[in-house]
């Protein structure tokens, strides 16, 4: 599945030919988080969370730069953020461990999302998005 599909991007650029700002990019997580809250179907609310998560995992991308990387072949945000933001590690583990159920999820298969992983990754999702927002304001 593309990443353009389940991330899209913004249309407008900047002048320096970013897509959007690290900032813009957290208050988009945020918004997908109150989204996520407000969603009654535990699948929808685990997917939407997830998102949230992998946007601000990009705010903090765009806010640290891209490492060089030749003609390697395209890496996961989580991948990323390992190398970039050391800090957020053990974060990008947990998101990434959650990646196959976000999938499936997002794919129609229910069954693998409960009431309680869909409010446990919301919560995980809103304690990342705040800890990103604290490192770019910094």
């Amino acid at each position: 599945m593309s990443a353009l599909i389940d991330f899209p991007l913004p249309r407008r650029s900047s002048a320096k030919g970013r897509i959007t700002s690290p900032s813009a990019l957290l208050n988009q997580a945020w918004a997908g988080l109150a989204e996520a809250r407000r969603d009654p179907s535990p699948d929808q609310r685990y997917v939407t969370a997830y998102l949230s998560a992998l946007r601000a995992a990009a705010a903090m991308l765009a806010l640290r730069g891209r490492p060089h990387r030749g003609r390697a072949r395209p890496t996961s945000a989580w991948v990323l953020l390992s190398s970039l933001a050391p800090e957020f590690r053990e974060w990008a583990m947990y998101f990434a461990a959650g990646s196959t159920t976000r999938a499936a999820a997002q794919a129609g298969v229910t069954r693998l999302v409960s009431q309680r992983a869909a409010d446990d990754m919301v919560r995980q999702a809103a304690q990342f998005a705040d800890l990103v927002g604290e490192a770019i304001r910094t």
